[in-house]
């Protein structure tokens, strides 16, 4: 069977700026083939099936020359599959897209081209300079900077030296002091405005404004690197009103996040939404367990219990897969008392179909026994499907027969214990975030007790007071609980933080 490649442009940076298209080739593909300047955080949309190869360039390095690249396309088409050639920008607004498709055609592969916000308008506009301004300029042009053996006779420099509108140049920051010199020299004025923008629409996003005759020295003074747009023209006199991307909230802030990969897609999201930085250091990795006969003999027998009780996300999605694995749905929990702790259980369990009958207000194992305690009579039977290392709160507490069964465990993930070195050696964390007790337990065995010391000035944020007490114990102090133990509230307590700051 013949397969079919989308040539897809991922937008400038920002996760949100992909088209709806887009991410529906992301998430159906076979196999996701990406560039460097892609955000990764669409690698985590696709299906657990999808392979993913990465083809990325710099100045110095090709992962892989461009006609690999295009012979990968067809090879992995004729195999059958769907394949999404992600790209940063737009395909065909120098990303090569046309190249490839024409090879794509004359190897008789179908394929679509799914356009995506290129740089040159959405990295601009996050810098707070827009393309075209009525009293600015009319019109724009955009020019590749990478130049062909670093030769400057490809460019038409006098024409381009006298228009009136809008120049952008991408991939050209190596070549800014030939490019600025070649437009002085053709009779641009020295004192035109320019902008250099780099890192456009990220949270490491960095604005520098000059004229023609002075970027060079200024780049040269504050180590510019690529990616790197140019922007010449009188909008660029716009950049201080119309900044808006850095006066976000948590604009340029490094904050770590230690919840379990599988669990921070909302926290991430949200993070990055109010211009932050997050730095994935999961320190949790959960294991459901593998053909659990307990659970589902428990399941079968549900009709002996009068209560359920689900204290996590996690608890919610793999009972509910094992419900489904024994030919059941949520009509067999119609007879039930469920109780759940916290809101965003609560929500999930409601993506179920089904409303939770007990909520505590304040989220923890003392208060649910607090709520519930009463209504339990003694002949009563509970089942609590729980991860392997929880508190025995409830079955040292409640009246009833209680019954808990482990359907998953939660053990130490230190993959990123690289990078989490890195950054403290740089102090380059703003915030460090948990959301559970086990995340802070995990985290210590991770760093290891003689880097402990290198947290004393760090923002830690906790999500309750069981994760407050569980930094206490660690030696280390926390800098703001969260009013409620939510990721929103959590959240609120770093954004209510910088807004002080910047007060101040």
């Amino acid at each position: 069977m013949q397969g079919k490649v989308y040539l897809v442009g991922g937008g400038p940076g920002d996760y949100q700026l992909m088209t709806l298209k887009g991410l529906a080739c992301i998430r159906q593909a076979d196999v996701l083939i990406y560039d460097r300047l892609v955000n990764p955080y669409y690698l985590k949309e696709v299906k657990l099936t999808c392979e993913t190869i990465y083809v990325g360039k710099d100045a110095t390095h090709h992962t892989l020359p461009q006609d690999k690249i295009n012979e990968l396309l067809v090879t992995k088409a004729q195999a059958g599959k769907i394949v999404t050639r992600l790209k940063g920008g737009d395909p065909y607004v120098f990303g090569r897209g046309g190249e490839e498709a024409e090879f794509l055609y004359d190897h008789h592969v179908p394929f679509e081209v799914v356009p995506g916000i290129t740089s040159a308008i959405g990295g601009l506009c996050y810098g707070g300079i827009p393309i075209t301004h009525r009293d600015y300029a009319s019109s724009f042009h955009v020019v590749t900077g990478h130049l062909q053996d670093d030769s400057l006779d490809q460019l038409d420099w006098r024409g381009l030296a006298r228009l009136s509108g809008t120049l952008v140049f991408l991939m050209g920051v190596k070549n800014l002091a030939k490019i600025s010199a070649a437009l002085i020299r053709e009779g641009m004025p020295k004192d035109t405005p320019v902008g250099l923008i780099s890192q456009a629409t990220t949270p490491t996003q960095q604005v520098l404004t000059s004229t023609l005759a002075a970027v060079k020295e200024l780049a040269l003074k504050e180590a510019v690197k690529p990616p790197t747009l140019i922007v010449i023209g009188n909008v660029v006199l716009l950049q201080n009103k119309l900044n808006f991307f850095e006066q976000k909230p948590l604009y340029g802030k490094n904050i770590v996040v230690t919840r379990a990969s599988s669990q921070n897609k909302k926290m991430i999201e949200k993070i990055m939404d109010l211009g932050g930085n997050p730095i994935e250091i999961p320190t949790i990795k959960i294991e459901k367990i593998p053909n659990n006969l307990e659970l589902q003999q428990e399941i079968k027998e549900l009709n002996k219990y009068q209560y359920l009780i689900l204290t996590s996300t996690n608890a919610v999605k793999i009972f509910f897969e094992a419900l489904a694995k024994t030919g059941l749905d949520s009509r067999a929990l119609a007879h039930l008392k469920i109780a759940t702790i916290g809101s965003k259980t609560a929500q999930v369990l409601s993506e179920k179909g089904i409303k939770a009958d007990l909520i505590p207000t304040d989220y923890t194992l003392e208060a649910l026994v607090a709520l519930i305690k009463p209504f339990i009579k003694p002949s009563d039977r509970v089942l609590i499907p729980k991860a392997d290392k929880t508190r025995t709160v409830l079955v040292e507490t409640l009246p009833g027969n209680i019954k808990e069964v482990v359907i998953y465990r939660t053990i130490v993930d230190d993959r990123q214990k690289a990078l989490l070195l890195q950054l403290l050696n740089e102090d380059r964390i703003d915030y460090l975030t948990f959301s559970s007790a086990s995340a802070v337990q995990n985290f210590m065995k991770i760093l290891g007790q003689e880097q402990v010391a290198k947290l004393n000035e760090t923002k830690i944020i906790s999500i309750g007071s069981m994760t407050t007490q569980a930094v206490l114990t660690a030696h280390l102090k926390v800098y703001q609980e969260a009013e409620t133990a939510t990721i929103d509230a959590m959240i609120e307590a770093i954004e209510k933080d910088q807004i002080g700051d910047k007060r101040c």
